[in-house]
């Protein structure tokens, strides 16, 4: 199993190189932030992008991948996403990792986009992803879409090698993820059960894999699993990382059910994901 960690960008860049310089030291394999505006967990904190913060990180690491949990359509138009993967990936060496998702609606009304139904995100997210999958596969791209359009977009240097992975938790984005992904990852569903939340996971990677099929190439691409994401940890303030006991016994459950990744949150003095920073050196001592 890998293991990867969140950052959140509520620090300066000063507080936070050292994080992002111990996460490789470490030895996670992965470390990620997210991609907001405003993140509606710590809306009243200071925010930075996730784009300038990974180009910083990149510069002061060199092993380690390093990626958005997640991109999403609500302040990203596809191209511009695309130029900072490309950008990204060239100053990372290689290390950069492209996760992408529908997204929170806390941006949204901050730039007082009209309010989507459900069935209209996940519509938009669709066209989104298949906008990137374009741009990574051809150049000159010209595109009509209802949520954004391309005329003639360049994609010099040239064909996106950074890793495409579509987060998913409904089984339509699921089949996508499957389908256009080069990895898929998961919050798990919006269960305040912990048992209920196994039970969806299950149920997606039942989806995941039946969408997948019969390719081995395919089928053995890397399935993320965020685990303190849901419902059923964050409602209590239990989160993977409350004790070393309690996160072996999340990721040997998700490995069980085929993940291949999990990714825990760097712990914080207060909510959200309030933990000892001991369990996280602990764990890590183990790499």
């Amino acid at each position: 199993m890998r293991l990867g960690i969140t950052l959140l960008t509520d620090l300066p860049w000063a507080e936070a190189r050292p994080r992002w310089e111990a996460a490789e030291a470490m030895g996670f394999d992965h470390a990620w932030t997210y991609d907001h505006l405003v993140w509606g967990g710590l809306p009243d904190s200071p925010w930075r992008t996730a784009t300038p913060v990974l180009g910083a990180a990149a510069a002061v690491t060199s092993r380690i991948g390093l990626g958005t949990l997640v991109s999403s359509p609500n302040f990203r138009h596809p191209y511009l996403l695309f130029r900072d993967a490309q950008a990204l990936d060239d100053v990372s060496g290689g290390r950069f990792l492209l996760g992408v998702g529908t997204g929170g609606d806390v941006d949204s009304r901050v730039l007082d986009a009209a309010p989507l139904t459900v069935r209209e995100r996940v519509d938009r997210f669709e066209e989104f992803v298949r906008t990137l999958v374009a741009l990574r596969t051809g150049d000159d791209v010209t595109l009509a879409g209802r949520w954004a359009s391309l005329r003639d977009a360049r994609t010099l240097p040239g064909p996106g090698r950074t890793p495409l992975l579509v987060a998913a938790n409904g089984p339509r984005s699921v089949r996508l993820a499957a389908e256009v992904g080069d990895g898929w990852i998961t919050t798990g569903p919006n269960s305040s059960d912990l048992e209920e939340w196994f039970d969806g996971l299950r149920r997606s990677a039942e989806v995941y894999d039946e969408a997948v099929g019969h390719d081995p190439e395919v089928a053995a691409r890397p399935r993320y699993v965020v685990l303190d994401s849901a419902p059923h940890l964050a409602g209590t303030g239990r989160v993977a990382l409350s004790s070393v006991d309690f996160f072996d016994e999340l990721v040997g459950r998700v490995g069980d059910l085929g993940f291949t990744d999990a990714v825990t949150h760097w712990p914080r003095s207060v909510a959200p994901y309030a933990a000892s920073e001991r369990v996280l050196e602990q764990i890590a001592a183990r790499r």
